[in-house]
């Protein structure tokens, strides 16, 4: 693609990620990584262009389908994105576009769009609107849309085992990478535009790992200690393990259990990179595994960061919401209750137990925490607020934690922080 105009090699090669895409088999991010790694050919500036091409897609499809009609193709959606979404003249698109399509671009750029619902105004499907609108009246919608239809900014978590955030902070402003320090977490970095880092001398020595700031806040939340036991009970690729580990100064032991061997194997790696020697990774087979019940009341922290529909994190993962459904949703909401209350039998007398989520929903937060407080009269919840006021990180979120990016601007995420009564 030149400065001047997009070319049509480059528009049908961002038509073909799109349909691929828009089947909603796979993750966007992972169709798009698997066809950047069979196209090595690719230009930076056409990469770029198809990536966030497909992701503005996805974040307006709905007023796109107003737009261009609920039956458009994939190359109609792209096309009305570029000259509605970008604004761009038909002149940059000339080379790209053949006659018919030209006359339906123009009639596009013209277009009036009448009436609309909430799920047009906002981007979102009627049942995520009806979930929401529980919780948010139509203008604080409207606002989240707007907050949830932004691309995410670039967070990194300095690993203190390693370097200190304002050594960090110099040391890619040497480097030529404009960077200020995060507004919440103590160890986040905000970039202030997207370079690539893998090969950058501070993410190969381990001393920098992307992570979002409000997902670093959850390491504050379960704050553990030097020597400590604790589980990170639904550890993923390891992001947040990494945390409490350098938080607990590598001493102690921790445990990394997750379902999803392939997830935990990435973990390996990263614990190496951090200079990590207290993480253990364990592959179990649900939450009810034998190794799971030999911890039972031995650890001193629990943090589940329990499997959700991940609707916090539209910024980055736009596609959530057309993948996810309220029969998905539902199905969640009992793996969540089952997985706390398996995670709690190994919180000890006097121990914390953090339970987060990266959605929006109230069946998938409130609802989970509440009805577990119920069941388990043996557990409080403890203030989130003063929790993190106690490490200096002051953020007004009450009892519980409730991040949003029109407020916060980092993912959306909750947490909640309960801790066992000793007898």
């Amino acid at each position: 693609m030149s400065q001047d105009g997009i070319s049509r090699a480059v528009l049908d090669q961002a038509v073909q990620v799109l349909g691929n895409v828009l089947s909603f088999q796979h993750p966007a991010d992972s169709v798009l990584s698997r066809y950047f790694r069979e196209q090595r050919s690719l230009g930076q500036r056409d990469r770029a262009f198809i990536a966030e091409s497909v992701y503005a897609v996805l974040r307006r499809l709905r007023w796109l389908r107003r737009l261009a009609g609920f039956r458009a193709t994939p190359r109609q959606l792209l096309l009305a994105w570029l000259v509605r979404g970008e604004g761009l003249s038909l002149r940059r698109l000339d080379a790209a576009l053949n006659a018919e399509e030209k006359s339906w671009a123009g009639e596009i750029k013209a277009k009036e769009v009448g009436d609309e619902t909430l799920g047009e105004r906002t981007d979102l499907p009627d049942w995520l609107v009806r979930r929401l609108s529980a919780r948010f009246d139509e203008e604080g919608l409207i606002a989240l849309a707007r907050g949830l239809n932004r691309p995410a900014p670039l967070d990194l978590r300095v690993n203190t085992l390693k370097m200190s955030r304002d050594a960090v902070l110099a040391a890619l402003a040497e480097s030529g990478v404009e960077a200020s320090a995060g507004a919440f977490s103590p160890v986040a970095i905000r970039l202030a535009g997207k370079p690539a880092l893998q090969r950058h001398p501070l993410f190969l020595d381990g001393a920098v790992e992307v992570q979002d700031e409000g997902s670093q806040l959850l390491g504050y939340l379960l704050a553990p200690r030097r020597g400590e036991l604790v589980v990170d009970f639904c550890a993923g690729a390891g992001g947040k393990t990494l945390l409490l580990g350098a938080l607990m100064r590598n001493t102690g032991r921790l445990y990394a259990f997750d379902v999803a061997e392939r997830r935990l194997a990435k973990l390996k790696p990263r614990m190496a990179r951090a200079g990590l020697s207290n993480v253990h990774p364990v592959v179990i087979a649900s939450e009810t595994d034998g190794r799971v019940k030999r911890l039972a009341g031995k650890a001193d922290r629990v943090l589940v960061d329990a499997p959700c529909s991940g609707l916090g994190t539209l910024r980055r993962n736009p596609d959530l919401k057309w993948r996810q459904s309220d029969v998905s949703v539902d199905e969640l909401v009992l793996k969540q209750a089952a997985i706390l209350d398996a995670a709690a039998r190994l919180v000890r007398q006097g121990g914390r137990l953090v339970y987060a989520t990266c959605s929006l929903l109230a069946e998938e937060n409130d609802a989970i925490v509440d009805a577990f407080l119920a069941a388990h009269p043996d557990f409080v919840q403890l203030s989130a607020a003063e929790v993190l006021a106690k490490q200096g990180i002051a953020l007004a979120c009450g009892d519980r934690l409730s991040l949003l990016p029109q407020v916060h601007d980092t993912d959306g995420f909750f947490a909640a922080v309960l801790e066992r009564r000793q007898s």
